[in-house]
């Protein structure tokens, strides 16, 4: 008997500990198999997650028990509702089948809608679909942004070494070769995850509406190297002080950049530095992060971004009309192709408007060929040049609520650049003659990409009670040296994708 009984609690202790654990599952086409980006998950009809760019998404360990009630959505194809019991049955897939119209509930006609003026009405809905009603507001919001720096050339060439001994000039040399390699063959990463509370206000002074945030982290992480920065100015300062180690450590520095001047004094002594860095203005990171939140749905809000002129300057484009499916609440949704029709027009891609209000809940976007957002060509003069050739995203909008209006349910927005730089650096001993010790060119070329996500996870209004009493407080990043799942194990968040998770810092 005691055997018995010994037998079952570790039987019951490991089904317990695989019930604890996350879940990963995929969302594919029945039909064809191909993973379904961006599916939308409702879970227990109160928390929104969704499927990553490869299909994925994950369950955290308090949302995996057997019970829990999935409700799977993509536009065009049949909602799916399904237990997480059921979905361990599946081998945590789930198929969605494609949509298939009856007919006898369309109207059948020859003559198409026209897209111009469906996208006429869509314009003209804007204030009223993606405007800030006032109420103040809560939104859980899980918030990624991902970096990364590829060099094409990363080298450091000396013009004057006279600060040097030639036993320094050598070591030099290595540690300079040791970090232009590493550069070129671990191009560097960064990856930052963000778990916070998001509150907005509008209160009126002196008759007019100022509208304010508050921000409370619960989780933040950063996967990063610090010995690789994506900031050139970082790896400029990485440079700097590989040099500066091998100079006299008892004396000072300034280092000049180009044709404009000096940058601040610099040296090694501890005293020195210690004074420096307590009087650095340091923007802290709640403020820098609710800042980079609230102009991240400016940016991407169809009736106040400059950049999505396909939605809010229709004039500029060509759009086609593709057909019609349908969303979750079987609504149809007009879908629109777009493609540059003036040469201010930048994008072609995709967006799906509702039949019912001419919301666009969907918009899937990218640079048309040989397009760039901007850049600027001055390598004569100053030995830079820039060319941001990378914008594409996707944009899912949902009603509110009380359904009055939209707000941004989930955001992919990728942005890369081209840079080239070729700057001269000279470090200048302090002295009475200043004179040049080290002299040399710093000359870098590559490519630049920025990938951010945006996931409301919930929202809800609130009172101007509750606004008030949010206490801010700053926070710190948790710095991890590889992804680890278990991190986000209580949490809500975007299951990331196969780079991220392979990602490591290098030894």
């Amino acid at each position: 008997m005691t055997r018995t009984l010994f037998h079952l609690f570790f039987f019951l202790l490991g089904l317990q500990t695989t019930l604890a654990q996350n879940i990963t599952a995929k969302v594919v086409d029945a039909k064809s198999g191909e993973s379904l980006p961006y599916a939308n998950i409702k879970l227990n009809e109160t928390t929104n997650l969704i499927s990553n760019a490869e299909g994925y998404f994950t369950l955290s360990e308090s949302n995996s028990d057997d019970a829990s009630v999935l409700t799977v959505t993509y536009l065009g194809y049949v909602k799916h509702q399904i237990t997480v019991g059921e979905l361990r049955n599946l081998q945590y897939i789930i198929k969605l089948e494609p949509g298939v119209f009856e007919l006898e509930t369309m109207t059948i006609s020859n003559v198409k809608p026209d897209p111009n003026a469906i996208m006429a009405e869509v314009k003209k809905n804007l204030p009223i679909h993606y405007k800030n009603n006032g109420q103040a507001s809560k939104s859980m919001i899980f918030y990624r942004d991902a970096s990364t720096f590829k060099p094409i050339k990363f080298d450091i060439e000396f013009t004057k070494s006279t600060g040097f001994t030639k036993k320094g000039l050598e070591a030099v040399n290595r540690e300079v070769n040791a970090f232009t390699s590493k550069l070129i063959s671990h191009p560097p990463k960064e990856f930052k995850d963000l778990l916070c509370n998001y509150y907005t206000n509008t209160k009126m002074k002196d008759n007019k509406p100022l509208f304010h945030t508050k921000l409370d982290v619960v989780k933040a992480t950063l996967l990063k190297d610090e010995d690789r920065s994506v900031d050139l100015d970082d790896m400029q300062q990485v440079a700097e002080n590989i040099f500066l180690k091998h100079l006299d450590s008892t004396k000072y520095y300034r280092v000049k950049s180009g044709l404009f001047g000096s940058r601040d004094t610099i040296s090694l002594k501890k005293s020195f530095n210690e004074k420096k860095n307590k009087n650095k203005n340091i923007t802290p990171k709640l403020t820098s992060s609710k800042t980079g939140l609230t102009v991240f749905m400016f940016e991407n809000n169809f009736s106040q971004s400059g950049k999505l002129d396909f939605v809010n300057k229709p004039e500029l484009y060509k759009y086609t009309y593709e057909g019609k499916t349908y969303n979750d609440k079987d609504e149809f949704m007009y879908v629109l192709s777009f493609e540059p029709r003036k040469s201010k027009a930048k994008y072609n891609g995709k967006l799906y408007v509702s039949e019912t209000d001419y919301a666009v809940v969907r918009c899937d976007y990218a640079l048309a060929e040989g397009e760039t957002v901007s850049g600027f060509n001055m390598k004569l003069l100053l030995g830079v040049k820039a060319s941001e050739n990378i914008s594409k995203g996707t944009l899912i909008y949902k009603k509110n609520t009380d359904n009055k209006g939209y707000y941004l349910q989930y955001a992919s927005v990728e942005t890369g650049q081209y840079i080239y730089l070729n700057r001269p650096l000279k470090f200048i001993e302090l002295t009475d003659s200043e004179k040049d010790v080290v002299a040399f060119d710093l000359k870098v070329e590559g490519n630049t990409a920025d990938k951010k996500e945006f996931l409301t996870i919930s929202k809800s209004e609130i009172n101007e009670t509750a606004f008030d009493n949010v206490k801010e407080e700053d926070f710190n990043y948790i710095l991890l040296k590889r992804y680890d799942s278990k991190i986000w194990k209580d949490f809500v968040s975007i299951e990331p994708l196969e780079e991220m998770k392979q990602f490591k810092v290098a030894e």
